[in-house]
């Protein structure tokens, strides 16, 4: 069963924008922390940003200022607005999130690619 699904992925050119969209099944429920991971060829995956219940946010250094985490928690959904859009963004992005009962889920991944 899939239970997070992330949508919006694409191609642009550098300076464009993308919006991500991941939509978590109603039959997750206590989540406290929606996140945004991603990882390029060659590289770790890496945070990109995380908003917790709450609304507090974290933001990794490359992103702040042109990424934009939001989150509906009525509709357990999170979204990640893209802004500036840079070759170096060029990733395959992935919905997180976590529960209070310690589990993790994970979406399948949208891919990112941003052309110079």
């Amino acid at each position: 069963q899939v239970q997070l699904v992330e949508s919006g992925g694409g191609l642009v050119q550098a300076g464009g924008s993308l919006r991500l969209s991941c939509a978590a099944s109603r039959s997750i429920f206590s989540i406290v922390v929606m996140g945004w991971y991603r990882q390029a060829p060659g590289k770790q995956r890496e945070l990109v940003a995380e908003i917790s219940s709450g609304g507090s946010t974290i933001y990794a250094d490359s992103v702040k200022g042109r990424f934009t985490i939001s989150r509906d928690n009525a509709k357990n959904m999170v979204y990640l607005q893209m802004n500036s859009l840079k070759p170096e963004d060029t990733a395959v992005y992935y919905c997180m999130v976590a529960t209070i009962n310690t589990h993790n889920y994970w979406g399948q991944g949208t891919q990112v690619t941003v052309s110079s």
